[in-house]
């Protein structure tokens, strides 16, 4: 019977630190996309696309290992809790990975353009946000901090505003000057990617509050103006 449980708290150890690890490695796709943006590193953004794979494995392997987990052991209360919890969390930082890729995508095109170095300043500053967002939560995640969980759920709409920002912002440029339309494009999508990595984190949050309370946070999710909701 030792023996059993001794191997049960094993595997529910290794399933938290597989997800820590794929939490290491979308953190850093998230801020080397940034960084390749920033800079038109077109090295590094395209280092940041190869290494998505690796992201991809990593969370179908999380996935596997919670699923044998709980048809074989019928974990129950908050190992049970613990064993989903890493299954969601895997999923959004997986997509955290996408969305980063996404972002190291477009880098690759706007390196072609002419840079609109105002706009660039402004995206790197919301991916700076963002990155940041993304390592309070995991950090959280790993301390199971439950405040910092909740302070990162709170300020969701500070992605949100930079986000609204930034939109009015490209739509300036390009009513000012048609030929900007194309990389401005481009730019908003790129903002858009950012700003769906501060919502994974938001859910993120969520998932940590339920892990460590058994409890959803149940108050409406801060959210920036009507503009954000539409887009």
């Amino acid at each position: 019977m030792e023996h059993t449980v001794k191997a049960y708290g094993e595997e529910l150890n290794n399933l938290t630190a597989d997800v820590v690890r794929l939490g290491g490695l979308a953190e850093a796709q998230v801020t080397d996309s940034v960084v390749a943006f920033a800079r038109r590193d077109l090295a590094l953004a395209q280092l940041v696309i190869e290494r998505d794979e690796k992201l991809d494995s990593l969370e179908a392997e999380i996935e596997r290992k919670a699923i044998r987990l709980i048809a074989l052991r019928q974990p129950v209360a908050q190992d049970l809790r613990r064993t989903v919890a890493a299954m969601k969390f895997a999923m959004q930082l997986e997509r955290c990975g996408d969305l980063a890729k996404n972002i190291s995508k477009r880098c690759l095109v706007l390196a072609e353009a002419e840079p609109l170095t105002p706009l660039t300043r402004s995206i790197e500053r919301m991916g700076n946000l963002v990155a940041g967002r993304l390592k309070d939560v995991l950090d959280a995640y790993t301390t199971s901090n439950l405040d910092r969980a909740v302070a990162v759920w709170a300020r969701d709409d500070e992605v949100d505003e930079h986000y609204n920002s930034l939109f009015r912002e490209l739509l300036t440029y390009m009513m000012a000057d048609p030929r900007t339309i194309n990389s401005c494009a481009h730019l908003l999508f790129i903002a858009k990617n950012l700003e769906r990595i501060g919502d994974h984190a938001t859910n993120l949050a969520e998932i940590v509050y339920f892990e460590i309370t058994g409890e959803e946070l149940i108050s409406e999710r801060p959210k920036g103006d009507a503009l954000q909701r539409v887009l």
